[in-house]
This record gives structure tokens, sequence and C-alpha cells, in this order.
């Protein structure tokens, strides 16, 4: 969690100080923001945040160790013992107050042009696609600031906005939640320009009683969306309307809808889905129509490449650079991003969509690996986690799998997990590769069945170790491969 290198004299002790209304001790800079002392870096001003398992308070030693300028701590903590200089600290009532006032006077002082990105599925990635069609037009990378990684949040959000420098041209913010009320808070804080919701789906079940809900909950963004700013909204969706309404009552005056449908103001008139891209031809609301390659495969990817268009042209930037960048968008760690593995006779590519799994974002993923090209001999398979926090629809969600496990021409269906047990058991046999209850387990039926020139696609919810069975495939493998060459050699 650190900032830019270049990023110099973010906080002054007396910008920060009079930020968050604290008490100030020394004249000391800081070059960035962060909570975690692991990840400190020098010039780095620490918060120590009261989390829910872990006080931060504890490990100031540890950031300052590390070269923290300075630590925002709580009045009347014992800070004895841990070698802090006393001439380096700022105190607060509350530090986790304290970092939501940080990231609101960087907004305050900011004259970035703001976009705010949340949906049921696909808010990371097209919060990257952002960041990656905007910060070339504006000197390298330097003119955009973006959340990193998946920084969305009740503390996500206000430190990916302290870390913002005033002299941004764009600021891009992505904007999560599990219960209502909670994206309301951060659209107030980060108060955007643009506001983008990609889709609404069946996510967070388990904390909502039905979709209206979800897309209420979502439409909070709307809430913190400056005067004269823009909404956008995938008109593809069945909430289309409901969210829409939403925004009308939050008096938001423009507000721009993509989709593949005729009343879209961005609309996708015709996708070419490839094994590594697409083709589009997308019209726009200015009544031509633009045709160009994004470097991903998918269609959901597809589609909110027409969002980032529209986000794009709404902020003020150039929408047709923005459509040429496009082709080089590079795919995300845990989203999709793909890699060459050697095995004994030759090597197998894994796909890893380890991030995060819901029905939506599953089906999604299940159709590109059915796209994908295989060489002789090889097959598509799919290795499947639980999808979490689903409610009492969970094991009907799951077994719903099979149809479009079915309809891509899937080779092999691996499942670990509770729930992926209901869709293991609902597989044709001829399916049915293996099911294990843990990510080790699970990675040792799977390794055992891979062969020379398959296809295998992992994904799961963030709580279901698919992330960590990736690595334990790519170690098995790489056994695999060792003791391959042991045998050859005589070892």
């Amino acid at each position: 969690m650190t900032v830019e290198a270049n990023q110099q004299h973010l906080w002054t002790a007396r910008d920060a100080a009079h930020a968050v209304s604290g008490k100030v001790f020394g004249n000391w800079v800081a070059s960035g923001v962060t909570i975690d002392s692991r990840k400190t870096r020098v010039g780095d001003l620490f918060v120590a945040i009261q989390g829910p398992v872990h006080d931060g308070h504890k490990f100031i030693g540890n950031a300052v160790a590390r070269g923290a300028a300075a630590a925002v701590v709580a009045d009347g903590r014992d800070l004895e013992g841990q070698g802090i200089d006393l001439n380096r600290l700022l105190v607060v009532p509350d530090t986790m107050v304290a970092l939501q006032d940080l990231g609101r006077a960087a907004r305050a002082r900011a004259t970035a042009s703001i976009i705010a990105v949340t949906g049921s599925v696909g808010k990371t990635g097209t919060k990257e696609a952002l960041k990656w069609v905007l910060g070339a037009q504006k000197s390298g990378l330097n003119g955009v600031h973006a959340t990193q990684g998946n920084l969305n949040n009740h503390w996500g959000l206000p430190l990916s906005l302290a870390r913002m420098s005033c002299d941004k041209s764009y600021g891009v913010f992505e904007m999560g939640m599990n219960n209502p009320g909670e994206i309301a808070a951060l659209s107030r804080i980060a108060q955007p320009h643009v506001a983008l919701i990609t889709t609404v789906a069946e996510t967070h079940q388990e904390y909502f009683e039905s979709l209206e809900q979800i897309a209420d909950a979502k439409a909070e963004i709307f809430q913190g969306l400056v005067k004269g700013g823009t909404g956008i909204i995938n008109i593809d969706n069945r909430m289309s309307q409901r969210l829409i309404e939403r925004a009308q009552s939050e008096k938001v005056k423009r507000i721009m809808t993509f989709g593949t449908r005729n009343e879209a103001d961005w609309q996708l008139l015709e996708v070419n889905l490839g094994a590594t891209d697409s083709v589009l031809r997308v019209r726009t609301p200015y009544d031509e129509q633009v045709t160009y390659t994004l470097g991903l495969p998918g269609k959901h990817l597809a589609l909110n490449s027409v969002a980032v268009l529209a986000a794009v042209d709404a902020c003020g930037a150039d929408f047709s650079k923005a459509t040429e960048l496009l082709a080089t968008l590079p795919a995300i760690t845990g989203r999709g991003d793909r890699r060459n593995i050697r095995i004994p006779g030759g090597s197998f590519a894994l796909i890893d969509e380890s991030y995060n799994a819901c029905p939506v974002s599953m089906e999604a993923a299940i159709q590109v690996l059915g796209q994908a090209i295989i060489f002789e001999g090889g097959r598509r398979i799919a290795v499947l986690g639980d999808m979490l926090e689903l409610g009492p629809r969970s094991d009907e969600l799951h077994a719903a799998l099979v149809e479009p496990l079915v309809h891509a021409g899937i080779d092999q269906v691996f499942t670990g997990g509770k729930f992926m047990a209901t869709l293991h058991q609902s597989l044709p046999s001829r399916l049915r590769g293996g099911h294990a209850t843990s990510s080790k387990k699970l990675a040792t039926l799977v390794c055992a069945s891979i062969r020379a020139n398959d296809i295998v696609m992992v994904k799961g919810s963030r709580g279901s170790q698919t992330r960590e069975l990736i690595g334990e495939l790519q170690a098995l493998a790489c056994g695999r491969e060792q003791s391959a060459r042991q045998k050859v050699c005589g070892g």
C-alpha cells in the first residue's frame, strides 16, 4: 500500500494537522500514506488504524523502522517501548476519522476530474481500463491516480484519496459494499464528477433480500455526485430503469447509458469475440460509429469497454484516443491473466480468474474458456471454488452452472468447497473431474489430470482458497517437470 515514488511533499505536517484537526509534533513532510506497517516506504505517513483484528498502534515502531516520516495516533495511547520520535506524531481523537478527513482534504484540494466506479461485477477491471486509457493521455501514468488493487471500502477509499497529489488530471476510484449505506458514505467523500455502475447482479445476497435492494445500494453512488456531474448506467441490465430513477431522485441531470439496446447512448452494435481479444463496433452519442480492438477476450469485458468510452468522454478526455489504447489493455492478476506452465511433454495454459466470483462473473469466465483455442490433445478444464455470500439460494446458483459449462463445451470440471459439491453432483458424469474440500487436495487432483496443451481456468470467491490453488498448481506442475528431468538425466 504505497504511493508512486515520484510523489513528493504529499502532506506537510501543517497541512495534515489542518486536514484532521489534530495536534502535530515536529515539522515533517510525508510523500505517501499507508496503514500497513509491513508495506511502509520511506517518507510514508503511517495511520494507526484500530481494526477488527489488529491495532495499528502496536506496529508504529515497525513503520518507523521502515522509514515512516510520521505517524497518526489516537490521543491517550501508550507508545513507550516502540522507539518512536515524539517529534514525528500527529495526535487525533480517532485515527479512522482522521484517515477519512485526509481523504476529504485531498479531494477538496484536487483539480482532477474524479470518476467513481461501482457494480456487482467488473468494477476493478473497468477502473484499471480507465486508468490505462486516461493515464496515457496526460504525460503517461503520472496524469492519473487510481485505487490500488481493490481498496474500495470504508478505509480503502479514503486511503486511496489521501494518496492523490494535487497535480493529477484524473482520479479513478472504485467503490464496493456489503451493506446498505456504505457506498453513499464513500461517494460523499469522493464527490465524483462521473459515477459509473457497471451492472447489478446476484452478489452479496447474504446481506440483501432482493436484486432491487442491491440496485438501490449501488445507486447510492449518485448521492455524492457533484452538481452537473454525469451518471453512467448499463441499459442492458434489468435494474437499469430503477437505477435511472434513483439517479433522477438525486437530481442527476446528465444520465448516459451504454449497452446493446437501441436506446443506449453508447450502443454496442457488433462484437466479434476472439480467443485472445475482441473487435467492437460502437455507436456514440454523436451519431458516429467507431470500430476498435479490445486486447482481452470476453463479452463482459467488451461491454464494459463501452462504459469506459462513455466515462472518458464524460470527463472531457479523448475517447477516440481511448479506443486506440484499449488494444493494448493488459489483463489483471486474478482476473483473466494467462500464463504457460511447463510439464512433461510440453506445457499447459493457466487462466487465473481466482480473485473473486459470483454467478454472472463465473458464467463470463466459463464463456471465455469455451472460446479458447486448444491444440491437439488439449482440453478445456474448469477448476471452480465456492461462490460465497449468496445466501439461501447458494445451492441453486451453484447447480445452475451446469448449463453454461455444457454450452461452452468444457471437457472437464474440478470443484472445491462446500457449495461446489452441489455443482459436482449435478454435472454429467463425463464432465466430473473430481471434488475436494481443500485447495491442496484439489490441486493434487487437477495436477494429476493435466496434460500437455490443456487450458485450465481457475475461479472462485476470495474466501474459497482459489488464490492459494493457483500457487499450488504451479508448484505441483513445476515439481512434475523437475521430476521428469531427473528421470531423463538418471537422477
